[in-house]
């Protein structure tokens, strides 16, 4: 596992939603550096990405949620290490009730699957249906790491670019939290 600089020079076999993320990354011309890795699915498994990443990077869960109506969908960035309490991010945003969304809202709203959700994902969120939340611990470091909408690839670019740029021209204005 090696990080490289920018896209891959061979885009053989790769999807077009990850082919999408360096495209939208490019057009911004937005620096960044991706590791290419087995699939990875669970916190665990990324620690070994992570140290690649470097010490300086956020690492995030990224948590597809909905309420209970599954009528409203989030987002929420929060860091790797973080317990994520349901009740006290239902208090913060005013939504009762919050649970993971199933699947299929996931693959509809943001064009990913399970173990590869990603703020990434958004591009695809054209009608904006889901709400970005973020945790203000995610900026405490000079650097971010996501998957580019697949979980056998990982990005890491400055966390200013992402706050100043990159969501931005996602469209997807994010409402800052404070979990515990």
């Amino acid at each position: 596992m090696k990080l490289q600089d920018g896209r891959p020079t061979d885009l053989t076999g790769r999807l077009p939603k990850e082919i999408r993320v360096y495209d939208f990354l490019d057009t911004l011309n937005i620096s960044y550096q991706r590791v290419d890795h087995e699939a990875a699915m669970t916190m665990e498994a990324c620690e070994e990405i992570d140290q690649v990443l470097g010490d300086n990077t956020s690492i995030c869960k990224n948590l597809f949620l909905c309420n209970r109506q599954a009528t409203d969908f989030y987002l929420l960035l929060i860091p790797g290490n973080k317990p994520f309490k349901t009740k006290e991010l239902s208090a913060q945003i005013g939504s009762s009730r919050l649970s993971f969304a199933k699947p299929e809202f996931m693959e509809q709203y943001l064009d990913i699957t399970p173990g590869s959700v990603s703020v990434m994902g958004l591009m695809n969120d054209i009608e904006h249906k889901v709400q970005l939340l973020i945790d203000e611990d995610i900026l405490k470091k000079e650097y971010f790491g996501c998957h580019p909408c697949v979980n056998t690839s990982s990005l890491k670019f400055k966390t200013t670019d992402l706050m100043e740029r990159i969501i931005p021209a996602l469209e997807h204005t994010p409402k800052m939290v404070t979990l515990g």
